[in-house]
């Protein structure tokens, strides 16, 4: 077996790393990335293992692979849970191989991730942003553009993707429904209210037709959103019109275009709506994506707070 280039393994780990990625290469058939990235993470584990005393696989236990996990703190959990990946498909394949008696990798779990809540405006802040994006009165195309894209994010927590998407026959103005493409082309159909409704007829009104005549090439018939050359607008784009104009909202808190979907459900969950209807209305695969907007708000913990403990006044 011919020996990895640049490695100062002992023969025992050389013989099972070759093999194992000759293995996964052509046995298996996977990509050169991801061949790549599982040599990185073994040879950093089994450099591991030969600096702790091991020669070979046989004397390694479960909490010696834990001992490994923890030597990298340094990394983020998904890296962690990504090399944790790589070493179970090395102790499976030496097992099956018959050069160890037991997989001894089984019992190791990869760590959690520590649970981020997401960004959340207010309502008050999502009002802000809003008129932010077209304060009344104004008729400039691309203000009018700007809240009608916003209003219709986030009355529909539409994602960035799906929001530059949308073209004329998606919407019904008329029944306020939009027909969304969300992640592996699945469809579905999310309602709007009436302040995404009248913003959206002011933009077609006033502001479509005159960004669409602004191309000097093809004219982008089908797209909703337009930018300043008639073409259809670009995520980039999007997320510029969001912090621009959560800047000139005056808003300290960090906004970005998923921020307004991560207020939808929120403020949906918070005003009484199901987990299992607010996971239709943002297009998850699964009902646990959406839990995450279950959490307690700062301001009602302290409420509840204040009105259960004791000694709390």
């Amino acid at each position: 077996m011919k020996k990895l280039a640049g490695s100062d393994l002992n023969a025992w780990f050389q013989e099972l790393v070759s093999r194992f990625l000759a293995h996964i290469n052509v046995e298996r058939g996977l990509a050169a990335s991801t061949v790549a990235a599982y040599e990185s993470d073994i040879l950093r584990y089994c450099h591991w293992l030969e600096s702790h005393g091991f020669d070979d696989l046989a004397g390694v236990e479960s909490h010696t692979i834990e001992e490994f996990l923890t030597s990298l703190q340094d990394e983020s959990a998904r890296s962690r849970a990504r090399r944790l990946a790589s070493i179970h498909e090395l102790h499976r394949f030496a097992f099956a191989e018959h050069l160890v008696e037991a997989d001894v990798s089984q019992p190791v779990k990869a760590p959690k991730a520590p649970e981020h809540l997401p960004d959340v405006l207010t309502i008050d802040e999502v009002s802000k942003l809003l008129e932010a994006a077209c304060p009344k009165g104004d008729d400039d195309p691309i203000a009018l553009r700007d809240r009608a894209l916003l209003e219709l994010m986030y009355a529909t927590g539409a994602r960035v993707s799906e929001a530059v998407t949308i073209d004329r026959e998606d919407l019904d103005m008329s029944g306020r429904v939009v027909r969304l493409m969300g992640k592996g082309s699945k469809q579905r159909l999310v309602p709007f209210g009436g302040y995404a409704q009248r913003a959206m007829q002011n933009y077609f009104d006033r502001g479509r037709d005159e960004l669409q005549k602004r191309s000097k090439t093809r004219i982008e018939m089908r797209a909703v959103f337009l930018n300043t050359r008639g073409h259809r607008l670009s995520r980039q784009s999007v997320w510029e019109i969001v912090q621009e104009t959560a800047a000139r909202a005056g808003l300290s808190r960090k906004t970005h275009p998923h921020t307004l979907r991560h207020s939808f459900a929120t403020h949906l969950i918070q005003g009484g709506a199901d987990v299992r209807t607010v996971q239709e209305l943002l297009g998850h695969a699964s009902v646990t994506t959406t839990q995450i907007y279950t959490h307690v708000s700062p301001e009602t913990l302290k409420e509840s707070y204040i009105m259960a403990h004791p000694r709390a006044r």
